[in-house]
């Protein structure tokens, strides 16, 4: 039988939300962490499926516990769980995000936070030439999983780049994302982790082009060993 997401999780996350204090929270640690337990199993098989037809090298669960430190919200608890799986670096780039919370689940791909070389090699390649990048945008199956690019973008143009550029839609980015949103039904399904691995996996001819990017210079020369 399918590991599955308990119903647990989702009715645990709604009662936190309205008493989220360290007393109510420490109260009921134990119940916590059997969910917590189910939940990461899950996390932990989908991390096998992913790896049939990608190289991640782990999974990454973050805590419950918020850093509140520069927050004005002082709830010292999350109300969700999340998972990242990473690709193998140098010379796959990328990773994928799954995030379970009452109304709030989603999964995320792509490239939130690029460091600064990345970020200017990856406009200078869309400056350049953004066939490729489009054919995968424009495709349709790819558009029926993952509808549009989402992320940040600067307003006109960033510096050293031409505002009327016919591509100036990509090189003005700051970050390239997909995401996905589920219901809490979709969620507790049967078919749900094989649901998220099937959008996964349909994200590769993008990562393969953006590790092919971020891994070459704009001669197509490899910058890895």
């Amino acid at each position: 039988m399918a590991t599955m997401i308990p119903q647990e999780a989702f009715t645990f996350f709604k009662k936190l939300e309205k008493n989220n204090n360290r007393d109510w929270f420490n109260e009921r640690k134990p119940e916590f962490k059997q969910i917590e337990a189910e939940v990461k199993q899950f996390y932990n098989e989908l991390l096998k499926k992913i790896q049939e037809h990608d190289e991640v090298d782990k999974l990454k669960m973050f805590r419950i516990y918020r850093d509140v430190r520069f927050s004005k919200n002082k709830a010292p608890y999350k109300t969700h769980f999340g998972g990242s799986y990473n690709r193998i670096k140098p010379k796959l780039r990328g990773g994928y995000y799954l995030q379970i919370a009452p109304g709030d689940s989603f999964i995320a791909t792509g490239f939130w936070n690029p460091e600064k070389e990345d970020l200017l090699r990856i406009r200078k390649e869309f400056e350049l030439d953004a066939t490729e990048i489009n054919d995968i945008l424009n495709d349709k199956s790819f558009k029926n999983i993952w509808g549009a690019m989402v992320g940040d973008a600067v307003k006109t143009a960033p510096k050293g780049f031409n505002k009327e550029h016919e591509n100036i839609e990509l090189i003005r980015r700051k970050q390239f994302m997909f995401i996905k949103k589920y219901t809490d039904k979709e969620v507790l399904s049967a078919d749900f982790m094989d649901e998220v691995n099937t959008a996964f996996k349909s994200i590769r001819p993008y990562f393969n082009l953006m590790s092919d990017i971020l891994t070459t210079d704009l001669n197509g020369v490899s910058l890895i060993d």
